[in-house]
């Protein structure tokens, strides 16, 4: 079993620093944001508008800090009370597969029709954009969709994990027999070149969804039992605006001491000119990024490339700035990753769904070996 986790990532992070002091909005802050675009920027207070124009827009990552301001205090208090050492850390996490006997059946099962399918159900909403009046139609669209998926083991519960903002987080959990967790997650929200734009999103992100719904189907049509901790399947909503809804969950997560182990997302599996599976190696944790590296070889296919992606640039961030150990897995480069992403053009047409079956087969890789830490 994995040990308690905080500080197996902050010993093992990349991109960890001192934390800023929250500066206080102005008298005349009604409605206003609090965004800040780097670990030691304290942020600056401005309008849903401005933060389209100023950052997304321009592709700046961000984080909208206005709903959880004290998750990275609460993190680095939790850290001054664990005595754990290096050792033990870099030892939290296996050193390469060891179940694949048990994945093959499982991975055998995955389908890459649902893929395509589930794609287009998200895409064909004009756009997932969190502020938009799509957004609950969204939500309601994939929440049935999970509850459908899952209904094959009556011990999966499915749960909406609601935000500020009408487009709720949905969280699916298959019971283990620890208090712990393990976590995979993909955001469902999407954006176009402006606001109020056709956004269809198929490769950001529905091809991680759909990435972890198939994974999701395949282990509760076998009724899989983790011999350890609880599987976790977040679907995100409002990581276009700032990580919203992973930054409001992983706060929650934090507050009630939640042991989690283990949060590997992914965004974007579709485009792949090189034909990799890239794992990111700045803002996680390194021991479960080494780990990941080991079980690409060995569940699909493909190489697997590294690269940095700098501050806040998916959902593995709000789970980094929580003190949990995190990885960001995603379909390429970020200089090769698809160029039609936040634009009308990011449509199904351009989804390898042959590529997004490997990174399913990835997932599932994962969650049968996370499944006995």
């Amino acid at each position: 079993m994995v040990s308690t986790t905080l500080l197996t990532l902050l010993l093992g992070v990349t991109g960890v620093f001192a934390l800023p002091p929250i500066p206080s909005p102005s008298s005349s802050a009604k409605d206003l944001r609090l965004c800040k675009t780097s670990p030691t920027d304290p942020g600056i207070w401005i309008t849903e508008e401005e933060k389209f124009t100023r950052f997304i827009s321009k592709k700046i990552n961000f984080v909208d800090i206005t709903d959880t301001p004290n998750l990275e205090a609460l993190a680095a208090e939790k850290a001054t009370n664990l005595q754990v050492s290096t050792a033990s850390i870099e030892s939290a996490f296996p050193s390469g597969p060891a179940h694949q006997s048990q994945a093959a059946p499982l991975i055998s099962a995955l389908s890459q029709a649902n893929l395509q399918t589930w794609t287009n159900g998200l895409a064909n909403f004009y756009t997932r954009y969190y502020k938009s009046s799509y957004a609950p139609q969204a939500a309601t669209w994939l929440y049935d969709t999970v509850v459908s998926v899952a209904k094959a083991n009556p011990t999966i519960t499915v749960r909406k994990f609601n935000h500020s903002y009408s487009m709720p987080s949905i969280i699916a959990k298959i019971p283990g027999t620890t208090n712990s967790v393990v976590v995979v997650s993909a955001h469902y929200d999407s954006v176009g070149s402006t606001a109020s734009g056709r956004a269809p999103g198929a490769d950001d992100d529905a091809s991680g969804v759909v990435v972890i719904l198939e994974a999701l189907r395949v282990l509760a049509a076998a009724k899989f039992k983790p011999s350890g901790p609880s599987l976790e399947f977040h679907f995100y909503s409002g990581e276009e605006g700032g990580l919203l809804g992973s930054r409001d969950v992983m706060n929650d997560y934090r507050t009630r001491n939640v042991d989690v182990l283990a949060v590997v997302n992914q965004d974007m599996t579709g485009y792949s000119p090189n034909n990799v599976i890239a794992i990111f190696d700045d803002y996680v944790s390194l021991p479960l990024t080494s780990f990941l590296k080991t079980l690409v070889p060995a569940y699909t296919q493909l190489k697997v490339l590294t690269d940095r992606c700098g501050y806040a640039c998916s959902d593995h961030a709000s789970a980094t700035a929580a003190g949990f150990p995190a990885a960001y897995v995603c379909e390429d480069s970020m200089n090769d990753s698809s160029p039609y992403i936040h634009s009308a053009q990011d449509a199904v047409s351009t989804v390898n769904f042959a590529h997004v079956l490997q990174h399913a087969k990835f997932t599932v890789g994962f969650l049968v070996e996370a499944s006995y830490f």
